[in-house]
């Protein structure tokens, strides 16, 4: 059963992502930072998108000068499904930060250890 998105839920989350990033030694690099804050920033967009779709509906209507009205796809739908992307890219990024750190950090413990044997 997937866990229900909360505020509280996804607070906890993001600390489980933070001590990640502590376990991987990037908890303090500014790449991680800057992209994690990208990310919670996109989440925010994200969630006022699905409020306004959820408001105005999915299809809206343009009237024009003389009157007419057509209906068209909302504006909100495109914009989140290109925030969405945006999204999904930045974690794709974050990945590969906590991974690469962690790989660092492990090559560097074991050259450490190494140096003091």
């Amino acid at each position: 059963m997937a866990t229900k998105i909360t505020p509280a839920n996804l607070r906890k989350m993001e600390n489980k992502i933070l001590a990640k990033a502590k376990k991987s030694g990037c908890e303090d690099d500014y790449y991680f930072i800057t992209t994690f804050q990208r990310y919670k920033i996109q989440l925010g967009i994200l969630e006022d998108l699905e409020k306004a779709i959820s408001e105005s509906g999915m299809m809206v209507e343009k009237s024009y000068v003389k009157g007419r009205k057509n209906l068209y796809i909302n504006p909100a739908v495109t914009e989140y499904n290109r925030t969405t992307q945006a999204a999904n890219n930045t974690v794709t990024t974050l990945i590969k930060i906590l991974q690469t750190t962690s790989q660092t950090k492990e090559e560097d413990d074991a050259l450490d250890e190494f140096m003091r044997s």
